[in-house]
């Protein structure tokens, strides 16, 4: 575990539920384990969700599930402020963290920081992100309004100048790197952590290097890195997974940890998959249970479009009700016998090979 998560898993149990609160929240945490033992397909209230808030996005980026069949054909609108409202409500007290985060640019919902000041009135140590693009019109006004109120912010960034504008289209590196400065100066000294997330592909691998060090120049303390899912993007075949275990792969990665030395301060996390192949690595159907903006439940953040795969609409039915239904329970029996349901073809969770760990 990073240093940046135990720092949240501390806040986390200085500021648990009081109460009768305290009694539920500890009941859950009981019957979770309980179900486990048990070998149940059922889950107990969830410890964290993610809302999907807005399916709106103003700009248009390669790596993105938005922009190939399945995004293509997916409903875009913005999460009903009393419904999240609701679904708020009804996790509660079981939450640990909640990401507010979906297809869509959160900082394009008009109704985050009423959002996110409900969360914090039912408990002030629920853990909160977001992610953005820092390139929306209201980001430095968002970034204001929620300084020390959420606990991390995220910046998808993908790369550095003409490689940055060729993936995230529609964006302007200068422009973003404007914003993001801007950002990062609101933040400082605050209780937000902000956090930039390459999503590395062929056509910027060789950059990861030199986003950890305009990380730095910004002061941003916190880098991630993640592998391009293939779940959602059509035209391209599993093959493409090959590459991550190239030679040429494998230097970069080299490269990044040199840079990682010449910023000993900086933390930095790496997508790094588990050897054991098959539906039984994604922890999914389990945990980070996700929310579409129109209230269907989707299987994960990977590719969250109901049209193909929905257990049900929290908007419609309760939340548990649609967690425990048989939908969902054949789902998660499918996960025991580690049958890979369709939905779920090309995920690098079940077939990127093995990595070499950096």
């Amino acid at each position: 575990m990073t240093k940046r998560r135990i720092s949240k898993a501390i806040k986390r149990l200085k500021q648990l539920p009081g109460g009768r609160a305290f009694f539920r929240y500890s009941g859950n945490k009981f019957h979770h384990y309980r179900l486990k033992a048990r070998g149940s397909t059922r889950v107990a209230h969830p410890s964290t969700i993610m809302l999907e808030l807005s399916a709106h996005c103003n700009i248009h980026c390669t790596i993105c599930p938005r922009e190939y069949d399945y995004g293509k054909a997916m409903d875009k609108g913005y999460m009903d402020l009393q419904q999240a409202k609701r679904i708020i409500d009804q996790a509660w007290p079981y939450l640990d963290s909640i990401g507010l985060t979906g297809m869509g640019e959160t900082f394009l919902y008009p109704h985050l920081e009423e959002v996110v000041d409900y969360i914090r009135s039912k408990n002030k140590g629920i853990v909160i992100s977001a992610s953005i693009n820092a390139y929306a019109p209201k980001t430095e006004e968002y970034a204001t309004k929620l300084r020390s109120k959420i606990d991390t912010i995220q910046v998808s960034i993908d790369g550095i100048e003409g490689v940055y504008d060729n993936i995230r289209r529609g964006s302007n590196f200068k422009q973003f790197s404007s914003n993001l400065a801007k950002v990062s100066k609101i933040l400082k000294g605050s209780s937000t952590d902000l956090m930039l997330n390459m999503v590395v592909t062929k056509e910027n691998y060789s950059q990861m290097g030199k986003v950890l060090a305009f990380a730095h120049q910004l002061g941003i303390r916190f880098v991630n890195y993640t592998i391009f899912n293939l779940a959602a993007v059509t035209g391209l075949e599993i093959e493409y997974y090959d590459f991550y275990l190239s030679g040429e792969f494998s230097e970069a990665k080299k490269e990044l940890d040199q840079a990682r030395k010449a910023f000993p301060e900086m933390e930095t996390t790496f997508w790094e998959h588990n050897p054991r192949k098959g539906f039984k690595n994604c922890p999914f159907p389990w945990t980070h249970f996700y929310i579409c903006w129109n209230g269907e439940m989707v299987p994960c953040c990977a590719k969250p479009f109901p049209k193909e795969l929905s257990f049900g609409n929290v908007f419609e039915k309760p939340l548990m009700e649609v967690l425990n239904n048989p939908k969902y329970r054949n789902f998660r029996m499918m996960w025991k016998k580690n049958q890979t349901h369709p939905f779920c073809h090309k995920c690098h969770f079940i077939d990127l090979p093995a990595m070499v760990s950096s």
